[in-house]
């Protein structure tokens, strides 16, 4: 059982302390500021404690009324956000964001099989490497990260993992990339973060200038450029899965360093609930099981 104050108190006291005034909070609230002034101390004896210096007509906050502003602002806007969504009642294509790499890498070649699937299901797919924030611009969103967006919720799409990758014939040489150190012979191609390739060589214990090599914004520009023959990326497996299969691409070594960033389905749980949007999570999981490349695969 949660043990919480009156709500009417903890609004009261938020506007207060957002606007430093309670003449501004009873005008926001539509209340009297005698109102306003009751609410607060009612709330301040519920918790036991001050949480405005008052000092004339001026109010300034203690550090315990800051901190408790800063956790009652947010609470009240999730509160709003699941509100809104409550009410709403949409209808239209199922909206999905997706990372431009994972998009181009992955999700786009596999998209007919889903349409196949489920053809009653209209769709639209747009990329972007913003941050979703969980408002109303889309229903789904796959995203990198640690798994932890407050309010959203979040479906383990796939761990990711990194590995020196590139061309079959930039492999075979001359010189033939045999063993990590041979890397210092070759263009190294580097994704952001660049110090993802000084991880690896502290795995695989080799020292190499990572100062040299080109360096690209997108996973899936390091990949392309890997696979045209331009030089040795340190691979995303899970982008670099279909490639690797096919040939275009060979993993060099056994050295595989897990990235703590990982690919996530992540929505709100407003859009969770809607039936396409259940399916299409379905299918992407499914997917995902069954492309996944294990690390002790696909090297040559």
């Amino acid at each position: 059982m949660r043990r919480l104050p009156p709500l009417g108190a903890l609004r009261a006291f938020e506007a207060a302390a957002r606007h430093l005034s309670f003449t501004r909070a009873a005008a926001e609230l539509c209340v009297t500021q005698a109102a306003i002034s009751h609410q607060v101390r009612a709330l301040e004896q519920w918790l036991g404690r001050e949480l405005f210096v008052r000092r004339g007509h001026a109010l300034a906050l203690t550090h315990k009324g800051q901190a408790y502003l800063d956790e009652l602002s947010l609470a009240f806007d999730r509160m709003a956000a699941a509100t809104e969504q409550a009410r709403e009642h949409r209808e239209g294509p199922l909206r999905i964001t997706a990372l431009p790499s994972f998009a181009s890498r992955w999700l786009l070649p596999r998209l007919p099989a889903f349409r196949q699937r489920h053809p009653e299901i209209e769709f639209r797919v747009a990329s972007s490497a913003r941050l979703w924030p969980g408002d109303d611009e889309f229903d789904l969103g796959i995203r990198s990260g640690l798994g932890r967006w407050p309010g959203l919720k979040s479906d383990l799409i796939a761990r990711e993992y990194l590995s020196p990758v590139c061309h079959p014939r930039l492999a075979e040489g001359p010189p033939a990339l045999s063993e990590p150190a041979d890397l210092a012979n070759v263009m190294l191609l580097h994704d952001e973060p660049r110090a993802a390739w000084r991880q690896w060589c502290e795995l695989a214990r080799v020292s190499l200038d990572l100062t040299q090599g080109v360096q690209f914004s997108d996973a899936a520009l390091v990949l392309q450029a890997a696979a045209d023959g331009a030089g040795v990326a340190l691979g995303r497996l899970m982008l670099a899965a279909d490639d690797l299969r096919a040939g275009k691409l060979v993993r060099l070594f056994d050295q595989v360093l897990p990235n703590d960033y990982s690919y996530w389905l992540v929505s709100s749980r407003t859009a969770a609930q809607r039936p396409d949007a259940q399916a299409f999570r379905a299918w992407l999981l499914e997917e995902a099981r069954k492309s996944r490349l294990s690390p002790a695969l696909a090297k040559r």
